[in-house]
């Protein structure tokens, strides 16, 4: 690593010394200027290479730079003074253009040639100061016109060399081999021939033309080349006495020195021309690759996008782009349409139903006008084939950079099968909803039906049980032990019949509003333990064990007191029916502990047969017994928690259940709390 950048300073700071010595030796005689100094190595060599440190390196040129001046001819102090000048120009330049980093500087942007120029400047002007003040301070020669020649020397210098040390737009020639052939055959012979005549000073711009040839149609450092090699003509021919700067004096009655100044200043001028142009050429190719790319981008998108029709017009609306998914879903090739008229793709029908809903006059370009920049909407296209199909379309204008409409673009989707899907569904929906009001009015019917069978039937059973009563006390004279036997039978199932039938009145007139509640403020403590107590009976008979938890506290609750006591019964009657001989039921009444306020919880749990999980959905409809129940023969209406249900919810509660196979069950019933009005 080191022998690398060692290596590199020498190879550019000894052909910068020589080079030097040159420049001052062929200075023309009677002149104070040191030549084209060739200060734009020691600038590569500050961006070429990463040691020694920048402040010995600027030095390093400094004492390079007095030393070839002092060798090219000029005196010590002189030579001292343009020397740490020319260091300081060299400085400034890579200071501004490299922004102070030991590395190839960018020259790709007009920012980075902003900075290039600037540094160009700054370094030139540093020099000319640098050289007006070893003027005045040596009196070698005119101070201000050694400043002028010292100082266009270095901004040529720096203009022409440095570029080739900068990080370029790179892109390869536009033009053909046999195009850059002709440019070089050009530079070669017109440079020569325009430096040779004395008295001519304008034809030396014949040049020119020709590197902005090369500028603008060849890489960028081959126009770099370009440029270094008209100057490589100019130079010498102007120091061997040729060309029209080489007697400034004689033909401009300037003095010895004019002529570097004019030497200078045609090389900064041809730099000038080249390299913004060098720069221009590859933003514009570099823009045209990035449009190229964007553009097949979006042309592989729209071509791969075979679900949606695409459609781009003119801004008269003729048809420009038909991506294959138009082509697709209209039944049109790319051919066919291109450059005619999007109104063949819309019926006569479908543009006056769209313009009456917009509200629009029935004219397409009236239609076409209002959907611009809508959003999507329906719209129905017409396919080749005369088929009408509905689209879900959006439609917008296309801009260019200066907000000039150049034309529009619709992309749009077959929604047709969509639509006609959803028609069905609404078909369907008002079919299920015409059968949901039928079962309804059939089970109203039912409802009624039951009712009025019920109704109708309690009469008769409550006569039957009276005259049983009057068989059994023997009203009707003696009875023998297998008649009164018969006769109890035939009364305890008619007193099964008349329960059945007050548990379906009651669920009807419950389910109806037909039950007048009487509302009144109670303690649902007595209600429980009121309701506990009329089935307290069929605990002794199955041995089973009841606990029993009331708060301490009353919990005043308003609403119907048999009701509810009813619930009460049904609940602990079920758990006691369905639970084994030796289990245990528990009632519980509490305030729910997550949300006092909320709601209060009568809780009846057993350790009896349990719900089927699949069967709980539907354990509070009519007539509903589970499975396990059925199984076991256990009798039951199935009305019971129908009825407790109902009862419930009229009190603005509501009940769960959790149970499981051969696991007991839960119920809870959740009632509102009391609350002030």
């Amino acid at each position: 690593m080191a022998r690398s950048w060692i290596a590199r300073v020498i190879v550019l700071l000894v052909p910068m010394t020589l080079v030097g010595v040159t420049a001052v030796q062929g200075a023309p005689d009677g002149g104070h200027a040191i030549g084209i100094w060739p200060v734009g190595l020691a600038t590569g060599c500050l961006m070429v290479t990463s040691r020694p440190r920048t402040p010995l390196l600027v030095v390093l040129v400094a004492v390079l730079a007095t030393g070839s001046i002092w060798v090219g001819g000029r005196d010590l102090d002189v030579a001292a003074g343009l020397g740490v000048g020319l260091s300081l120009g060299v400085w400034t330049m890579w200071r501004i253009l490299a922004q102070g980093r030991r590395e190839r500087a960018e020259l790709r942007t007009s920012a980075d040639l902003a900075r290039f120029l600037g540094g160009g400047f700054a370094g030139a002007s540093v020099v000319a100061a640098a050289a007006a003040l070893t003027g005045l301070v040596t009196g070698w020669g005119d101070p201000g016109l050694l400043a002028l020649a010292v100082g266009t020397s270095h901004l040529g210098a720096q203009l022409t060399v440095v570029p080739l040390f900068c990080r370029l737009r790179y892109h390869a020639p536009v033009a053909s081999r046999g195009e850059r052939i002709a440019q070089w055959v050009l530079i070669v012979t017109i440079t020569p021939a325009v430096f040779l005549p004395q008295d001519s000073a304008s034809i030396v711009f014949l040049v020119i033309p020709v590197l902005v040839w090369g500028a603008m149609r060849s890489s960028p450092y081959e126009a770099l080349a370009q440029l270094l090699a008209v100057l490589a003509f100019a130079i010498p021919l102007t120091t061997w006495g040729h060309g029209p700067f080489a007697n400034a004096g004689q033909s401009f009655e300037l003095s010895a020195d004019g002529q570097g100044i004019l030497l200078a200043t045609y090389g900064a001028v041809c730099a000038l021309v080249v390299i913004p142009l060098v720069l221009t050429v590859g933003e514009q190719l570099e823009h045209a690759r990035q449009s190229a790319a964007e553009r097949d981008k979006v042309q592989n998108i729209v071509n791969g996008t075979t679900g949606v029709a695409i459609i781009g017009t003119d801004e008269l609306g003729r048809v420009t782009l038909f991506n294959p998914g138009a082509e697709r879903l209209l039944g049109y090739r790319a051919e066919e349409v291109l450059g005619r008229l999007t109104r063949q793709f819309h019926s006569d029908r479908a543009v006056v139903e769209k313009a009456a809903e917009l509200g629009v006059a029935a004219d397409f370009g009236v239609v076409a006008a209002a959907l611009i920049g809508k959003g999507a909407t329906d719209m129905r296209f017409l396919r080749k084939d005369g088929v009408e199909r509905d689209h879900w379309m959006s439609l917008n204008r296309i801009k260019d950079d200066r907000g000039q409409v150049i034309g529009y673009v619709s992309t749009s989707e077959d929604i047709t099968d969509r639509v006609e899907a959803e028609a069905r569904l609404v078909e369907s929906l008002e079919t299920e909803r015409q059968a949901v009001e039928r079962l309804r009015e059939v089970d109203q019917v039912k409802d009624a039906f039951v009712s009025s069978v019920s109704h109708e039937l309690r009469t008769p059973i409550t006569s039957i049980l009276g005259y049983t009563e009057m068989l059994e006390d023997g009203v009707y004279g003696e009875l023998m032990p297998a008649q009164l036997d018969a006769l109890r039978r035939v009364a305890a199932n008619s007193t099964r019949l008349l329960s059945l039938i007050n548990d379906l009145l009651t669920l009807s007139r419950v389910q109806e509003d037909e039950i007048g509640f009487s509302d009144r403020v109670f303690d649902l403590r007595t209600i429980v333990s009121a309701g506990t107590t009329v089935v307290a009976p069929m605990l002794q008979r199955r041995a089973l064990h009841l606990d029993l938890d009331l708060p301490d506290e009353p919990m005043p609750f308003l609403g119907d007191r048999d009701m509810l006591e009813r619930v009460v019964i049904n609940l602990v009657g079920n758990a006691i029916k369905f639970t084994p001989e030796g289990g245990r039921i528990a009632v519980r009444l509490r305030v729910a502990p997550d949300n006092p306020t909320h709601h209060i919880v009568l809780e009846v749990s057993d350790t009896g047969i349990g719900i089927p999980v699949q069967e709980q959905e539907r354990l509070f409809s009519r007539f509903f017994r589970s499975s396990l129940a059925q199984e076991q023969a256990i009798p039951g209406s199935g009305l019971g928690l129908s009825i407790a249900h109902a009862i419930v919810e009229k009190h603005g509660g509501s009940m769960s259940v959790e149970s499981a196979a051969g696991e007991g069950t839960t119920f809870r019933v959740h009632l509102p709390p009391l609350t002030a009005s």
